[in-house]
């Protein structure tokens, strides 16, 4: 997306988490500005305090589910998250700190934000090593 500005925390850190975030999510009405982009920039907004890498991305194949996001650190389960919207960005960032310190990458429902108990959409093992060995 080249008009869009870069986070202003785009290096990569382990302990850190990056959000993926769709800035073409339209959820099913046509806005004028795609609700994903008005998400990122709300969030780009915010990201630097709450030590979150800012990612856009295109599209994230959930179309269906709203406003949608991705969150992964190497090292622990990768998530898909949807039904956001820009008034949940701050909810999105303390969910982003709490998935940094779990060791694991899974947060609890009950430790969420109560305003994203319907956002998981799948999760996605680890980045590992492959195995060199033939099948």
């Amino acid at each position: 997306m080249n008009d869009l500005p870069a986070g202003p925390n785009r290096e990569t850190q382990v302990d850190r988490p990056t959000l993926h975030v769709c800035v073409t999510c339209r959820r099913p009405a046509p806005e004028a500005v795609p609700l994903g982009r008005t998400l990122y920039e709300t969030l780009l907004d915010k990201a630097n305090a709450a030590e979150v890498i800012l990612q856009p991305v295109s599209c994230l194949a959930a179309c269906g589910s709203g406003c949608t996001a991705a969150i992964s650190i190497p090292g622990k389960w990768a998530w898909l998250l949807g039904h956001l919207d820009p008034e949940k960005a701050d909810d999105l960032l303390s969910y982003a700190g709490l998935y940094a310190a779990s060791k694991t990458g899974t947060v609890m429902p009950s430790k969420r934000p109560s305003s994203l108990n319907d956002m998981i959409l799948g999760r996605f093992p680890a980045l590992l090593p492959t195995s060199q060995e033939p099948t």
